[in-house]
């Protein structure tokens, strides 16, 4: 029996397939659109219905069949000519696009999205001035730009508030305001708060106009955020597609594929905006990043320089030469730097960035008081950008040892997930964790992934939405032994979007996964953990002269990086407490002093035998994206080690404060260096 009632109007009909595409069920609104054109062929309504179900369902060949077939019934209606340039846009045939769109405002010049579609498409082809024309004549026309436009003021001018209860009015009298949603959700990311309706929104805007490059072009960089980097590509290659002659949208791309870990994609991407504007210092400072993860130092720097040329108070590329470690400064590069600290106007970030840059540039020239001074400076300077609660952070891990207790740990074990796969590599920064990394991603069975963002995002989810309050970890307690399976599958399951081979198995390295040993031993019994150990002083002095890109709060202040130091060793020392046997320490200074000896050890704790290539793991062609990255691309050599004795006389506090810990260590590790 056919869906279709004969005593249905046409009104009805298409009421129901506009309420089946306001749903996000374009398959539904075909389904209609083709049933009763069965019985009304001629029915040019529900051709340009089922047209825009077939878009939104990325058919858009058949789209524009459909399309076409209707303009021929009626050759001048302005809304199929904006619907047939809107399908030929959306598939890159922009000088086709143009010509319907044109035709459509010549016959209706009030069509307020036809002009932006026109604009967008002419941005496409490179006309910039014609394109602008047509933008402005869109803003005009658009029925809500005067409230858009206010909020617009109220977010320049600092209103917050203001500008986001304007958006929100504007949303309410129309859900489907595009620039409202955009600019809300832009006003979110700005301010780093509610990103998953900022997300929301902005799908929703593009859901709405798929061919709304300013959506697209925001909502990735909210995918990065929310580190939904897979997405994240999509968003930017659709952007780049309707845009691709923006430097931008391809620079965007060329990040989120770097952040995906496909780094060729992301090298070809980058290479695509440095061409299309060579004097874009954001670009090129990315290129110079994908660069170095590939170890290609040389051009690289060509790309850091070409980046300060464009931008000569850019601290952060300043910086990003010096987190090549390698690297030595000119002399002429560090005048500038002095120099640009004198500006008057020199942004906070950029100040920040010039003092750790000065910091590895008077170490590399052996002064280590000016070096001291500017790591101390920046250091100070940072902590005040930054929130990190140490109480916080300290009772977060007392709760974790009360519940990870051994008992609780014996009760529940051998109920997760059974996979062998994944090898964490655990610690605090700057402690040898990607000389590990590197070590193990030389083995013929074994793929380097990194750091994953997974475990810490499981551990946060357990209990999030819990009526009594209760979040992890003392949330744990009240999980069901099938959840624990589950949470593994669940790790292993997003752990594939990150993997790039079918190597039997990968690495975890994220360092601050330490205190989440308990739970991933209930998840995932079978995964190795190796901790990453390094003299006290070495390790704090190493994440002190540090600039990271994100996170790592506690490390820009002394007293706070010391008592995070001493949870951390309380943390570890626990887990070997209730978990023997379970966590392999690594020590640094053993794999300097002894590699070929430390690399047999941590290949016969993974099950691995041994392969003459981990000796050789500077040779191994990867993408490495941590500040080691070019560390860990020469053989390994004693000049690293006791490096905390050049800044001895500044380091008195962590000397005492940890005193007890370094009493502790072996001999060797607490001499190496003398």
């Amino acid at each position: 029996m056919s869906m279709h009632d004969p005593t249905d109007s046409e009104d009805e009909r298409i009421a129901n397939a506009l309420a089946a595409m306001r749903a996000n069920r374009p398959l539904r609104a075909e389904e209609i659109c083709r049933d009763y054109l069965l019985f009304k062929p001629g029915s040019t309504l529900h051709m340009r219905l089922l047209g825009h179900a077939l878009m939104k369902q990325n058919r858009l060949s058949e789209a524009e069949q459909q399309l076409r077939f209707a303009l021929a019934l009626e050759p001048d209606s302005p809304k199929l000519l904006e619907d047939v340039g809107s399908v030929l846009a959306m598939q890159g045939r922009y000088s086709e696009a143009v010509i319907f769109l044109e035709r459509a405002i010549r016959l209706d010049p009030q069509l307020a999205l036809a002009h932006k579609k026109l604009g967008q498409a002419m941005a496409a082809m490179g006309q910039g001035k014609e394109a602008d024309a047509e933008f402005r004549e869109y803003l005009e026309l658009d029925e809500n730009k005067g409230v858009v436009a206010e909020a617009i003021g109220q977010l320049q001018a600092g209103q917050f508030d203001q500008a986001v209860a304007t958006l929100k009015t504007a949303l309410k009298s129309n859900p489907d305001n595009v620039n409202a949603l955009r600019y809300l959700a832009g006003a979110y990311f700005k301010k780093k708060v509610h990103l998953d309706d900022a997300e929301a929104m902005l799908r929703h805007a593009t859901e709405i106009a798929p061919d709304f490059a300013g959506a697209w072009m925001l909502l990735g960089p909210v995918l990065m955020e929310r580190s939904k980097y897979v997405d994240a590509i999509e968003a930017f290659r659709t952007a780049a597609r309707l845009l691709p002659l923006d430097a931008d949208a391809w620079g965007g791309l060329g990040n989120a594929c770097a952040r995906a870990g496909r780094i060729d994609e992301s090298v070809e991407a980058f290479e695509r905006s440095v061409a299309l504007d060579p004097a874009s210092p954001g670009n090129q400072m990315g290129y110079a990043h994908v660069l170095k993860t590939l170890g290609d130092q040389a051009a690289s720097l060509r790309a850091y320089r070409s980046a300060i040329r464009a931008k000569p108070d850019f601290g952060e590329v300043y910086w990003s030469m010096a987190n090549l470690k390698v690297f030595r400064f000119e002399n002429a590069e560090v005048t500038a730097m002095e120099q640009q600290l004198e500006r008057k106007d020199l942004t906070r970030s950029a100040e920040i960035h010039f003092h750790f840059a000065l910091g590895k540039a008077y170490e590399d020239l052996g002064d280590y008081d000016r070096a001291w001074h500017n790591y101390h400076t920046g250091n100070q300077l940072q902590r005040s950008e930054v929130e990190y609660d140490p109480v916080e952070f300290s009772l977060r891990q007392e709760k974790i040892i009360e519940t990870f207790n051994e008992d609780f740990l014996r009760a529940r074990e051998g109920n997760g997930y059974d996979a062998a796969d994944p090898i964490f590599i655990v610690g605090l920064p700057r402690s040898g964790s990607t000389l590990i990394e590197q070590i193990l991603a030389s083995h013929s069975q074994v793929e380097g992934t990194s750091e994953l963002p997974i475990l810490g995002k499981i551990a946060g989810s357990i209990g999030r939405y819990r009526r009594d309050n209760r979040h992890y970890p003392g949330s744990v307690t009240g999980l069901r032994d099938k959840d624990l399976h589950d949470y593994g599958r669940q790790y292993m399951e997003q752990s594939r979007r990150h993997r790039l081979s079918n190597k039997p198995f990968f690495t975890d390295k994220l360092p601050n996964n330490f205190p989440h040993v308990g739970l991933l031993h209930l998840i995932l019994p079978n995964a190795r953990i190796i901790n990453a150990r390094r003299h006290p002083l070495d390790s704090c002095l190493g994440a002190y002269k540090q600039l990271f890109g994100h996170g790592q709060h506690f490390t820009y202040d002394v007293l706070e990086l010391a008592e995070y130091y001493k949870l951390y060793h309380s943390v570890t020392s626990h887990w070997h407490r209730v978990l023997p046997g379970k966590v392999l320490d690594v020590h640094y200074e053993d794999s300097v002093l002894d590699l070929e000896g430390q690399v047999r050890r941590i290949l016969d704790y993974c099950g691995l035998p041994f392969e003459e290539q981990c000796l050789r793991f500077y040779e191994t062609d990867r993408a490495v994206r941590t500040a080691s990255s070019e560390q860990v691309r020469q053989p390994i050599y004693r000049g690293s080690l006791g490096k905390w004795r050049r800044y001895e006389k500044h380091l008195e506090h962590w000397r005492e404060d940890l005193a007890q810990i370094i009493a502790g260590l072996p001999d060797r590790v607490r001499d190496a260096g003398a």
